[in-house]
């Protein structure tokens, strides 16, 4: 076909970029701006290991796009660099507990950890205490100090509970030869506050706080990669400006600048265009917008995303575009007797409708219905582009 020929010849010679990588989130820069004293928190706790001493469990948080992960990865790093001048036996490893088939269930983290270890279980089938003991043997075959890098543990703990947290810092107890500590990196703030007691005081022996960036840092992050990125005279005056204004109001995410910045160009290069442009930045905002929305379904707990499609086929179904509480939740009932998944109270459904609200899937509005009490009424916030692929996304997960 002409016309693909002509999309492919405008990709044959890079206008736009330099080097793409540069801009992704998992680029690891040689230094990180704004974080030294941070970096030196995480290194003075962790530097004990080196000389094969047990650290202290840390817990570090902050909001998305903060530098937590690229913060202990360079710290990581630095540290592995310095074992080839020592004898001691140190593991560092990590785990994102956000990836689907890997954090959602305890079994398949301790899998997970095993084959980082170098062993290997069943993806399913042995009981629990069985691939705990496999996971303490791994570590009994050396004398180490192993630490645990879970990234985004809050999900984890959504998706299971925090009782394979206290089994993981208890497990010193059973250890002679190793011993292993944990370093938890989550995105929520009040996440700490809402494990059990006994977990809590085992795994937050040191907690570091990451603030947000403010919109200047932001502009300093994005120009150091932005000179790595494009070539030379790309970039429309203001862009990286507006980049770093969209990415502080949403509190100073680092990934969303970044992200921003890379899909404007990438824009800027599918329309044959020779400058990245503040008009492209625009684009590149609803897109990510777009984008978010999928990811939020995608990673929801199930009974959410039972709820959320049911108000999608009503919202459909209905002309007016309103829904309300209780229709909602017929129809979810019938989409729990599908899935043979348990019905919730119509009070915990309604707190599920309060939290898509909070994540900006719907609107809802409170209206009195005089002596009849009062109900919501309810419109989706999903653009309609995307309501397909989210129903598609739903019932992939719950085989509906």
């Amino acid at each position: 076909m002409a016309q693909l020929d002509n999309i492919f010849n405008s990709f044959s010679t890079n206008n736009i970029f330099e080097n793409k990588l540069v801009l992704q989130t998992n680029y690891c820069p040689e230094a990180i701006p704004h974080r030294d004293k941070q970096i030196e928190q995480i290194a003075s706790i962790l530097a004990p290991a080196l000389r094969g001493e047990k650290t202290s469990n840390l817990f570090v948080y902050g909001q998305t796009g903060t530098g937590k992960t690229l913060s202990v990865q360079f710290v990581k790093d630095e540290m592995l660099k310095r074992l080839k001048n020592n004898n001691v036996k140190l593991k560092i490893e990590y785990l994102n507990c956000k990836l689907k088939k890997i954090a959602d269930t305890e079994y398949r983290i301790l899998a997970e950890l095993i084959k980082k270890l170098g062993g290997d279980v069943p993806a399913t089938g042995l009981p629990t205490n069985q691939v705990y003991n496999k996971f303490i043997e791994l570590l009994e075959k050396d004398e180490q100090i192993v630490i645990l890098v879970l990234d985004e543990i809050d999900q984890a703990v959504k998706k299971i509970n925090d009782n394979f947290l206290y089994n993981l810092t208890r497990l010193n107890t059973e250890l002679n030869n190793a011993q292993i500590s944990i370093v938890g990196i989550s995105n929520d703030l009040n996440f700490i506050e809402v494990l059990d007691p006994r977990v809590k005081s085992s795994l937050s022996e040191e907690e570091i706080i990451f603030p947000p960036y403010n919109a200047l840092q932001l502009q300093e992050i994005l120009n150091k990669r932005a000179e790595k990125a494009f070539k030379k005279g790309i970039l429309e005056e203001g862009v990286i400006a507006k980049c770093a204004a969209y990415a502080a109001r949403e509190h100073g995410d680092a990934r969303r600048a970044l992200d921003l910045l890379r899909i404007a160009g990438e824009l800027a290069e599918r329309n044959g265009e020779k400058k990245v442009t503040l008009a492209h930045v625009d684009m590149s905002n609803e897109k990510i917008d777009r984008d978010k929305i999928i990811d939020v379904i995608q990673f929801a707990p199930k009974q959410l995303q039972l709820v959320l499609f049911s108000m999608i086929n009503l919202s459909e179904s209905n002309k007016n575009d309103k829904i309300f509480t209780g229709d909602i939740y017929n129809l979810y009932q019938q989409c729990c007797n599908k899935t043979r998944t348990e019905i919730l109270t119509q009070r915990r459904v309604s707190d599920l409708i309060a939290e898509a609200d909070m994540l900006g899937l719907i609107n809802a509005k409170v209206i009195s219905k005089g002596r009849h009490g009062r109900t919501r009424e309810i419109r989706l916030s999903i653009p309609q582009q995307i309501i397909e692929k989210s129903k598609k996304i739903i019932k992939d997960s719950l085989n509906l």
